[in-house]
């Protein structure tokens, strides 16, 4: 595991082991999910397992060693060129139980949150500049949400997370502290939060110019929740539906940067008639809908995003599609081989490759050939740590 070279990271992260040392593993409440409130119903979680490509280089998260429970433990992997090879890049000194939730900032630059987990309750951050070489710490934060865009940066610094009380807090680099920016009910407050029927908030980002931007869950049927800062208010800033697709209940999957756009997944519907849609905006309002992609019963595991836009997801049944940006089809892949978790990556235009772990063991396919096949890459062997967070 790769050492932390600040001091005030060690301290941070040495309370998150002792933290995280005993105790057993967080749970929601039954039928909810990070975003909703008790007793609301709602749709199965998408995995926090991903990855993200900035300026060149591709991360990717996934979860190894057992398939749940304290000796389950989320690794970080890096690619630095797309001729290359993949890299373990986990920082190290905190235990990853809870999940690795990112934000790239460029290059080489990454910043990655812990979820709580067992006994660990808060979210320890920390950032590299060297592309995962070493690791120094931010203020910690309360405690990430259990979604994959719990955490958003600017390329200058600026940090957005949103917590799983439902609240959503900024920092920077320079900052000792996070500070409230707006909570779940005080957006729900608004004329946009009501017209919405705004349940509970699923994203936070930021757009290319720097401005905050959440993404939430809404009770009223065909409306996307996604929510835009303007004259001290939040407004309703997400895509209209097409009309065929607007009477259907929406779920916003993911809200992320992709290059230099930001991207919305979106399903419509549910059930058998459920419809995939991605959607890209370089201010916040203004957006570019893709063809809807019927689902056929699937449902969305997991999503990454790729340079200029372009997006992959992982579906039920080992099944997978892409869709390179604005303008582009989506594209069915071959069925995904098998893992004890699996996630796809785009590290440049025309390339697909995939993660799949077992146990300590990652391997990497990549999609080539005509027809398209996947063909094994790479094997890395992960040291796991088995038992170092199974009790005190």
């Amino acid at each position: 595991m790769t050492r932390l070279v600040a001091g005030r990271a060690l301290a941070v992260l040495a309370v998150a082991l002792a933290a995280a040392g005993c105790g057993g593993g967080a749970a929601r409440p039954a039928g909810t999910q990070a975003g909703t409130h008790a007793g609301t119903p709602a749709a199965s979680p998408l995995s926090l397992a991903t990855s993200l490509s900035a300026a060149g280089t591709t991360w990717a998260t996934i979860p190894m060693g057992a398939p749940s429970g304290p000796n389950e433990f989320w690794q970080l992997f890096t690619l630095t060129s797309p001729s290359g090879n993949w890299s373990l890049r986990t920082p190290g000194g905190v235990a990853t139980n809870g999940a690795l939730v990112l934000a790239a900032q460029g290059r080489q630059t990454l910043t990655a949150g812990v979820r709580p987990s067992l006994d660990l309750g808060f979210s320890p951050v920390t950032t590299t500049r060297d592309g995962g070489g070493s690791w120094s710490s931010l203020p910690p934060d309360p405690g990430f949400a259990d979604v994959p865009d719990a955490l958003a940066t600017t390329a200058g610094g600026q940090f957005a997370a949103l917590g799983q009380n439902q609240a959503v807090q900024v920092t920077s680099a320079q900052q000792a502290s996070w500070t409230a920016l707006t909570t779940r009910k005080a957006v729900a407050a608004t004329a946009a939060g009501r017209q919405c029927a705004l349940t509970g908030l699923t994203a936070v980002a930021y757009t290319p110019a720097g401005s905050p931007l959440l993404a939430g869950t809404c009770g009223r049927t065909g409306t996307v929740g996604v929510f835009a800062e303007q004259d001290g208010t939040w407004q309703l800033a997400g895509p209209a539906l097409p009309a065929a697709l607007s009477g259907r209940p929406v779920r916003v999957l993911r809200l992320t940067q992709a290059g230099d756009r930001d991207l919305v997944l979106l399903q419509a519907g549910s059930g058998t008639s459920a419809s995939l849609l991605a959607a890209w905006t370089g201010d916040g309002r203004t957006w570019t809908l893709s063809q809807p992609f019927g689902l056929s019963g699937a449902r969305p595991v997991s999503v990454s995003s790729g340079p200029d836009g372009a997006a992959a997801v992982v579906l039920s049944g080992g099944r997978g599609v892409t869709v390179s940006g604005p303008g582009a089809p989506w594209q069915r892949l071959p069925s995904l081989p098998p893992g004890q978790a699996v996630v796809l990556a785009l590290p440049a235009p025309g390339r697909t490759d995939l993660l799949a772990a077992a146990g300590s063991m990652l391997t990497v396919w990549q999609l080539t050939g005509q027809p398209a096949r996947w063909s094994k890459t790479q094997t890395i062997k992960v040291p796991i740590q088995y038992g170092s967070s199974s009790g005190s």
